[in-house]
């Protein structure tokens, strides 16, 4: 008997090794420097953002069961739901249901599509409202937000193929009707940061016309959890920290990557869906924002830094302190308010000249 459980052991030892082997990311140790510089130093935090982090305590105490992903999708919405100025138009992305966000002012050709975060699972267009009905109003571009297929219900290449079919789209298709954009931009935070970031490189190797900027607010850039941040700042981060994927670190590797296998049906090391792990040359310009004492902070560092080494023109912006996609806490929060100005002056810049002239003309 005790020889059959100890053959059994090695069978299993030997099952997850090899499991983790072929799951598993190259050591990306190297893009932790060269290090940051912070956008304000800590004692610069306003008092607003504590008001911020007792609403994320209170969002987590009254969490819903987490095999009730309905609820947990009206909690999300309810936590970040704003009333907006700006004019929400729904709309029909080849069959993926959408909104246009349009600030007044807001040209047709100039367009942004966002892609929303909430661990492929939970979050939509109504509960990002704040993010683009910002960026709608800060750069006059219209904003097209899509609620793309999410888990439980659709496996995780659903995501991103809703992501790469809406970009399609965009670039033939605004508010106002059939035509070809004169500037497109793609951002999302967090999960949709992921999205983002692995669309960017999909256009380039598809040969499609590549965004003339990208943002990713937090983005997950590594689906196997291999960046130092996520295990050395799971205290400091209320709101992933809190969440079941803070729980879900605490397994063995051996056992997380396949866990994360089963859960996404995919391969947590597919660059395809961990943009981190593949080619990050000739990139659109993109701009990542991330907080230092949060989670996927070395997942926005890591990626920026091996981004610029392969050429591509990357901006990283730090902010000490603050939670998990903080500029979705905007207008109240000072910080986020200030990263979104960050936000529209990146893409501004990265506007093409015909199209910032009509912009400044009309």
């Amino acid at each position: 008997m005790l020889t059959t459980l100890l053959i059994l052991a090695l069978i299993i030892a030997v099952a997850l090794w090899a499991a983790r082997a072929y799951l598993d990311a190259p050591d990306h140790a190297r893009y932790d420097a060269p290090d940051h510089t912070l956008i304000v130093q800590p004692e610069k935090i306003s008092p607003q953002h504590q008001d911020v982090v007792a609403t994320l305590r209170s969002f987590h105490e009254n969490a819903p069961p987490a095999r009730d992903v309905a609820a947990a999708r009206r909690q999300m919405e309810e936590l970040f739901s704003r009333e907006v100025e700006a004019e929400i138009t729904p709309v029909d992305v080849d069959g993926i249901p959408g909104e246009w966000v349009q600030a007044a002012g807001a040209r047709s050709d100039r367009r942004l599509l966002y892609l929303h975060g909430g661990a492929f699972r939970v979050g939509s267009p109504k509960s990002h409202r704040g993010i683009t009905d910002g960026i709608s109003r800060r750069t006059g571009a219209c904003v097209l937000a899509i609620d793309y297929r999410m888990q439980p219900e659709h496996h995780l290449a659903a995501c991103h193929e809703d992501a790469r079919t809406a970009y399609r789209w965009i670039l033939e298709h605004g508010p106002d009707g059939n035509a070809e954009a004169a500037a497109v931009f793609v951002a999302g935070d967090s999960a949709g940061g992921n999205l983002t970031l692995a669309l960017i490189a999909w256009a380039r190797d598809q040969r499609w016309r590549i965004p003339d900027a990208a943002v990713a607010l937090a983005p997950l850039t590594d689906g196997t959890f291999s960046s130092p941040s996520w295990r050395r700042n799971l205290a400091t981060d209320p709101f992933l920290g809190s969440a079941a994927v803070g729980k879900l670190l605490k397994l063995p590797r051996a056992l997380l990557l396949p866990f994360a296998a089963i859960m996404n049906r995919a391969r947590p090391n597919d660059p395809r869906f961990s943009p981190l792990l593949g080619s990050l040359a000739g990139l659109a310009p993109t701009l990542i924002q991330v907080s230092e004492q949060e989670m996927l902070f070395d997942d926005g560092r890591r990626y920026a830094n091996k981004a610029a080494e392969a050429g591509s023109a990357v901006t990283l912006q730090v902010w000490p302190t603050l939670v998990h996609v903080f500029q979705g806490f905007a207008p109240e929060l000072p910080e986020a308010n200030d990263a979104l100005d960050r936000v529209a002056n990146f893409i501004r810049a990265h506007a093409p000249a015909q199209a910032s002239a009509r912009a400044s003309t009309g």
